[in-house]
């Protein structure tokens, strides 16, 4: 079974299922947030690129745990998946977290 990716399937369901039904903070229709995936992404094709490279892997990886699909190079897809939600996870977060900072501030200035 590929658990890796069945994992990743469940990471960015629920980080969507947070991100509509609980936090709200509109990050995805945020030109920032596309912006910074953008440039995250770019960094990851090389930093993730360079260490599962089939060639001469640093990270190795079961072929049992994941689909296979590798994209470009010799990226898992589901490493994509992974950093997707973790790092949409932490945004969501820290968007909540200065909100209510902001309002903590708005509140004591009364």
């Amino acid at each position: 079974m590929p658990e890796y990716t069945v994992l990743t399937v469940i990471g960015i369901l629920a980080v969507i299922a947070v991100e509509i039904f609980w936090l709200r903070t509109g990050l995805f229709r945020s030109l920032q947030y596309w912006l910074s995936m953008a440039i995250i992404g770019f960094f990851q094709i090389l930093v993730d690129g360079w260490l599962t490279k089939l060639s001469n892997p640093i990270v190795l990886y079961n072929p049992e745990h994941h689909s296979g699909i590798r994209f470009p190079w010799d990226i898992p897809i589901e490493d994509f998946g992974f950093g997707w939600a973790m790092i949409t996870l932490t945004m969501m977060t820290w968007v909540v977290l200065g909100r209510r900072n902001r309002n903590r501030r708005t509140e004591g200035a009364r």
